[in-house]
């Protein structure tokens, strides 16, 4: 079975020394976690995904900005960039890009396992996006930061019950 690693939001603006400080995770550890996980795959089945605000007075008020061209967007210092798959969402779910799911058909993947931020929002967002476009998911808990527990406890209890492996 062919599986691809999705990285998701491992970005300035929510790991990075300047992180919003809105975002609470202990970065250099999640860092390091990510990327013995992206050491484990070929690169070229390792897909990175940033999460990118679209301009709007809405995402004015938001207490995070997160623009496309900005330093905070950028994938964070450290992090290991093994392959040149970088697709942009600009909402929870990777998959909300067709880009993604259309080169992971055209490489022939199976199953993907998901890592990165957050476990209460766009991991495990992510991770229900997989199941619906028909893909095996692995969540690898070992590798997500999380700040939203209760809302990763709901998702997560969610995902174990339509039958994803979690690591």
């Amino acid at each position: 079975m062919k599986k691809a690693l999705l990285v998701i939001d491992m970005q300035n603006i929510c790991v990075g020394e300047e992180h919003a400080a809105y975002f609470k995770y202990d970065n250099e550890a999640l860092i390091k976690a990510v990327n013995d996980v992206i050491a484990s795959y070929e690169c070229n089945r390792v897909v990175y995904i940033k999460n990118v605000m679209k301009k709007s007075i809405i995402s004015k008020l938001a207490p995070f900005q997160a623009y496309e061209g900005t330093k905070e967007v950028e994938l964070v210092v450290g992090l290991n960039v093994v392959s040149e798959y970088i697709f942009t969402k600009y909402e929870g779910n990777a998959f909300s890009n067709p880009m993604l799911g259309d080169f992971l058909k055209e490489q022939n993947i199976e199953c993907v396992e998901v890592v990165g931020v957050d476990g209460g929002g766009c991991v495990s967002l992510t991770s229900l996006g997989a199941l619906k476009e028909g893909y095996k998911v692995i969540v690898n808990e070992s590798a997500i930061g999380t700040m939203f527990e209760k809302k990763k406890e709901k998702y997560f209890k969610k995902l174990r019950y339509v039958g994803v492996k979690f690591i």
